[in-house]
């Protein structure tokens, strides 16, 4: 399971990573094998308030709707408008072409509190 080194990661899956002040999000390579072929995901609006642990996009697959939920708060400043049309590609590239989108976070602390690769690794084994 591809588990990268720089990023931050939830109990729930997704992961985060740091970009000087905005954190980029999506889901890790395990949810997106674990919840099979992806066919619809469900993004916030960019400007939207959202807060650490509340649910904030769905990603539908074959098997069900899912729930993401932020790792940190902030605002959304940008969205990955590939999905809309290649959902898949949440599937295909989790952590590069498939993030769902990106906050602008008043309090980057908080990316502390989140897991590390290891603690992770640790989870889904």
């Amino acid at each position: 399971m591809n588990i990268p080194k720089e990023l931050y990661y939830t109990k729930s899956h997704e992961w985060a990573k740091n970009e000087n002040g905005k954190v980029r999000i999506g889901i890790t390579d395990h949810a997106q094998h674990e919840i099979t072929d992806v066919v619809h995901v469900e993004l916030p609006q960019v400007g939207k308030k959202i807060k650490k642990g509340d649910p904030c996009a769905v990603v539908e697959s074959v098997k069900s709707a899912f729930d993401i939920y932020a790792p940190v708060s902030g605002t959304v400043s940008a969205i990955n408008e590939k999905l809309n049309t290649n959902p898949e590609l949440v599937n295909s590239s989790p952590y590069d072409q498939g993030y769902f989108f990106v906050v602008e976070t008043a309090n980057s602390d908080e990316l502390k509190s989140l897991m590390t690769p290891a603690d992770y690794e640790k989870l889904i084994s």
